[in-house]
């Protein structure tokens, strides 16, 4: 009987009742439309689409090479021709912030994947094992957490040279911490439960448990602070690029663009304000998303 209790328990845990196909169809057709029912989560799923798309397309949406000047045309406004004016050598502004989606949303999401890599399996074992590792790991994570991103980010840059792939590494060191301080969280919670306890009884592994029982259990958080850690991971990837700290010329940066502008801001200010502007609505479509997938997720917030 006590057998049968414990079994039955851990089952629960896992969730090895696989639902019909269609009945996970429907529950993801329902979690999708919870999400959309916010209108801003609605919207930031339409801006992070067309983000992507954007970049996919780069090369047949670009009316111009973004490296190509025109120096006849050097410093144009906005027309019809250039949708967002040159720069000051007569490069296309509206080509260059094409192809700069593709540097920003590639250095945001592999960041944020670099991120809760490390940050997941560190708060994993710190939280599972606690003690002296705990503390440790922890410690850690504070020392990091004491810096500001950006200060941060500019050391590591410092030390290992400035380029994309230094520039990805960076960012991922810098949010680190807050993956590994949620899951860390999560693991303190439930390794306190029936069913973990269960887990042991039949003779589960550590790693099986913390992957089966601790992180299973833990996805929803941590997909929110995905979604909203890929637009700070823009702002700091642009702060970056700003400094010169990051992607390098002639690749085209948002960030980089605007520290080219800034001296040109009383006789061109579109050199700044289009790539402004593209930062401002990404990491506003991606903060949309992840409001609205923690309210999707948390029942408590879910709207009626």
């Amino acid at each position: 009987m006590a057998e049968s209790k414990l079994l039955t328990t851990l089952s629960e845990a896992f969730q090895t009742r696989s639902p019909q196909p269609q009945r996970r169809g429907s529950r993801g057709v329902e979690f999708i439309k919870s999400v959309l029912r916010n209108r801003l989560a609605a919207l930031g799923v339409l801006i992070v689409g067309m983000l992507f798309v954007s970049a996919l397309l780069a090369p047949w949406l670009a009316p111009y090479d973004p490296e190509v000047q025109f120096s006849d045309d050097a410093r144009q406004p906005p027309s019809l021709q250039y949708l967002f004016g040159t720069d000051t050598i007569g490069r296309d502004n509206f080509s260059r912030i094409l192809y700069g989606t593709r540097v920003s949303l590639l250095v945001g999401v592999a960041s944020m994947v670099l991120a809760t890599t490390l940050g997941v399996t560190i708060g994993l074992v710190a939280g599972y094992y606690g003690g002296w590792l705990d503390a440790l790991l922890m410690r850690t994570m504070d020392a990091l957490l004491a810096f500001p991103a950006v200060l941060l980010a500019i050391f590591i840059i410092a030390v290992l040279g400035p380029s994309l792939l230094n520039a990805i590494l960076a960012v991922g060191i810098v949010y680190m911490p807050s993956f590994a301080r949620l899951i860390r969280a999560s693991a303190l919670s439930i390794r306190e439960k029936e069913y973990l306890e269960s887990a042991r009884a039949v003779g589960l592994r550590d790693i099986q448990i913390m992957r089966r029982v601790i992180l299973l259990n833990s996805l929803s958080p941590i997909v929110v602070q995905f979604s909203l850690g890929v637009g700070y991971a823009i702002l700091v990837e642009a702060g970056l690029s700003f400094l010169g700290l990051g992607v390098q010329p002639p690749t085209p940066a948002w960030g980089s663009m605007l520290g080219y502008g800034r001296n040109y801001m009383s006789i061109a200010p579109w050199l700044t304000a289009f790539p402004g502007l593209a930062i401002f609505v990404t990491v506003l479509g991606f903060n949309f998303v992840g409001d609205g997938l923690r309210e999707a997720l948390d029942p408590r917030m879910r709207r009626i």
